[in-house]
């Protein structure tokens, strides 16, 4: 018997598999359990919809942002522009499914995702996640993603757009005494 994090990283990893091969709204939650080769009833028990399987995707690549924790005396800016790179280095080798996933997903959809990762950059960086940090990161991780959408390579696009941000994040939160 295969343990419930076991079967939601291969539904993850089977997800990513069938965006990347056709559209995600043609993707059934019983096609991910066939593809990861888990009956689908133990599937169903840990993830009743698709949207629970990039639940569990997102909280993985969360995790590369929260292995990024170090005792080091960097700057909270570039605390935070690191754990925020790092998750989008996570998501890099499986770019062309999410980017398919993202597309078939209203914005709403996957906005509702950005307070989750907004919180692991944010705690990452020893920040504590406050309302005002919480919904400004958010916005800053929102709009790297649209620019990480369009921009294939180096990531030089991304990652000026990410410091453009989190500078602007930084001042918008000191003009209203809630600064870092």
């Amino acid at each position: 018997m295969s343990t419930a994090e076991d079967i939601l990283d291969r539904a993850a990893a089977a997800a990513l598999a069938l965006a990347a091969d056709r559209p995600w709204t043609q993707v059934s939650l019983r096609d991910i359990a066939l593809k990861a080769e888990v009956p689908f009833a133990e599937l169903y028990a840990r993830a009743d919809g698709k949207g629970a399987v990039l639940n569990h995707l997102a909280a993985r690549f969360d995790r590369a942002a929260l292995a990024t924790v170090s005792a080091d005396d960097a700057s909270a800016h570039d605390r935070l522009f690191d754990a925020a790179m790092a998750r989008i280095e996570a998501m890099e080798p499986h770019r062309a499914a999410l980017i398919a996933i993202s597309r078939s997903e209203s914005p709403v959809v996957s906005a509702l995702r950005f307070p989750r990762t907004a919180r692991a950059v944010l705690e990452a960086a020893g920040l504590d996640a406050t309302p005002a940090r919480l919904a400004a990161m958010s916005a800053v991780w929102g709009r790297t993603l649209q620019v990480w959408r369009d921009d294939e390579g180096a990531l030089n696009r991304t990652m000026a757009e990410l410091d453009k941000r989190l500078k602007q994040m930084a001042a918008g939160l000191e003009k209203v005494g809630a600064g870092f």
